[in-house]
């Protein structure tokens, strides 16, 4: 099971630059992969998007290749002579029609694309070096989210734990309420009536079972914690199932505490319901 946060970072250096590799992720409802490359390797991203979406199913993914060339140890990174050329040819012509405009500054052509030589670079190097950087990078990925998603799981089944107590805390109080019921209902009958009629007193008991019997809200609730822990122990890509499971339990809970007629039954229902938003809260970082 993976989360949907992740990071990784790794970097190479050769004797012409360093290439830099980030990815992170966050939540997301879909797959969305956003790339932000150097113009050298711009040709290459439909290749690295397709490595990406083979090994990711869900989350806002952000990978940034950077590329940051070095002159050798005894000489000064070359002009490309004639971008530069072309690029003052370009200079003269925008002031020839706009008189206010600013001249291009000394940083302005430095960090213009490809001017410090970048043709003569081996971009075959660069994009076999920057694929194989990605792959290094995307297991690093992996084994971050599977980290976090180990984390989120045990979490989630902690709180599983706890909402199968406060199952068992109603059970047992039901026959409890039945039966206080009964007796304040004889007492009431008998008092207003003086001799209490046994029938009536059996019908009113039935009609107050029905209307607060859980049995089936109980076993519900029981059938999708079940279901709960089984998914989380296949794992695999399973939030949006989780979620789905989400809203079933929130939906026994309600009806749980609108039947209630116990306090100690309308805090358990209060504390399934605060245990349930706790997990949908951890269920929307699982991928």
């Amino acid at each position: 099971m993976y989360s949907m946060t992740g990071y990784a970072a790794a970097t190479r250096e050769f004797s012409f630059g360093v290439l830099n590799v980030e990815m992170r992720s966050v939540n997301h409802r879909y797959l969305d992969i956003q790339f932000r490359l150097p113009d050298e390797l711009r040709s290459i991203e439909p290749r690295l998007r397709e490595l990406l979406a083979a090994r990711i199913n869900r989350g806002k993914v952000e990978c940034r290749v950077a590329f940051v060339a070095t002159a050798g140890k005894d000489q000064l990174p070359e002009l490309n002579q004639g971008l530069l050329q072309q690029l003052i040819a370009l200079d003269t012509r925008v002031r020839i029609n706009l008189p206010a405009a600013a001249n291009l500054s000394v940083a302005d052509i430095l960090r213009w694309p490809g001017m410090l030589g970048a043709e003569t670079l081996p971009l075959e190097e660069m994009k076999l070096a920057c694929r194989e950087l990605l792959e290094n990078t995307l297991e690093e990925f992996t084994a971050s989210r599977a980290r976090e998603g180990e984390k989120l799981k045990t979490l989630l089944l902690e709180r599983a734990a706890a909402m199968e107590q406060q199952v068992t805390v109603v059970a047992p109080r039901m026959p409890e309420v039945l039966a206080a019921f009964q007796e304040r209902l004889t007492a009431r009958l008998r008092e207003a009536m003086v001799n209490g009629d046994d029938e009536r007193i059996r019908q009113e008991v039935t009609l107050f079972a029905n209307r607060i019997d859980v049995d089936e809200e109980l076993s519900r609730l029981t059938t999708h914690i079940g279901e709960l822990k089984r998914i989380l122990e296949k794992g695999g890509a399973v939030g949006k199932r989780l979620d789905f499971l989400m809203q079933e339990l929130n939906r026994e809970a309600n009806t749980l505490g609108s039947k209630s007629m116990d306090i100690a039954v309308t805090q358990a229902a209060m504390e399934l319901k605060l245990l349930i938003e706790q997990m949908r809260e951890q269920i929307q970082n699982i991928e």
